[in-house]
């Protein structure tokens, strides 16, 4: 249940940069678990298996192919190769890979969907300001100022 080939193929494959980066993967749920409640994880995990409830990963999730979760994630990083239902806070990366589908909404610094990803949903960049105003940055310029209408 938490070893098999192929979820070992898949922790070489993303080691290889495949996709995002070599981060050693602590856990792997085997593909007929179904697991549900609230799980704190001090590192890595890779799921290939159907998971709800809560997830709080403080490394790098990774949603296999085989993978259903149906949670609310916050997490550092995330690959989505299987499918995503819920709300995630990513402090870091999020990924959905050509084979991934996600629904819900994603608080994030970064994200990627490759070609053949799914997502509904909504984005919101991480840090940013929840009044829709942007900060305002001070540009110096030794230009003189032209009012409209002068000459």
């Amino acid at each position: 249940m938490f070893s098999n080939q192929k979820a070992l193929e898949n922790q070489k494959a993303l080691e290889n940069g495949k996709p995002g980066s070599a981060v050693p993967l602590l856990t792997v749920v085997g593909d007929r678990a179904r697991v549900e409640g609230k799980f704190d994880i001090a590192d890595s995990i890779q799921v290939e298996c159907e998971i709800g409830g809560e997830m709080n990963v403080g490394g790098k999730l990774v949603i296999g192919e085989k993978g259903r979760v149906n949670a609310n994630v916050q997490t550092v990083d995330a690959i989505v190769m299987g499918h995503y239902a819920g709300n995630m806070i990513a402090t870091g990366n999020v990924e959905i890979a050509a084979t991934g589908r996600v629904t819900g909404n994603i608080t994030t610094d970064s994200l990627v969907i490759s070609k053949g990803g799914f997502f509904n949903g909504n984005v919101t960049k991480m840090n940013e300001s929840t009044n829709g105003q942007r900060p305002g940055y001070l540009v110096e310029d030794d230009r003189p100022a032209q009012l409209s209408g002068q000459r």
